[in-house]
């Protein structure tokens, strides 16, 4: 019976505790709000990232392009490249280069403190005739 006493307690501080980490990640009250857009020439993916704060939310922020293989949130879309957002021309840019991939891809800056994550549209790549 005493086990069983302590339990409850012990149990309803770790739910307290993952509730708690589950809303950071998703973006705190506080945070800024973040742009991140795509766009492809060819097959060079390229876009901007912006935020009200720019320099905490947008200079140097990881951008992660995505390769969609399926339906979008389907599970299997796959990591394709990542880099980070700089300033040029008064704007936080970010470019893969050229990839040489054609496909759907998309773009995403995950949360980081003061600023919210962000997902673009998908976008289609294709090779230039």
């Amino acid at each position: 019976m005493r086990g069983t006493l302590l339990t409850v307690p012990v149990l309803a501080i770790a739910v307290a505790a993952g509730l708690g980490t589950g809303a950071s990640a998703a973006g705190a009250p506080g945070d800024a709000s973040t742009t991140v857009t795509i766009q492809a020439e060819g097959t060079d993916l390229s876009g901007v990232v912006t935020s009200p704060r720019p320099k905490r939310c947008a200079a140097d922020r990881v951008v992660v392009v995505v390769r969609q293989k399926g339906a979008r949130g389907g599970g299997d879309d796959v990591r394709f490249a990542t880099d980070t957002a700089s300033l040029e021309g008064g704007v936080y840019r970010w470019s893969t280069g050229n990839t040489g991939t054609e496909g759907r891809f998309y773009a995403r800056v995950r949360h980081v403190i003061g600023c919210k994550a962000d997902t673009s549209p998908t976008i289609r790549a294709t090779r230039n005739p």
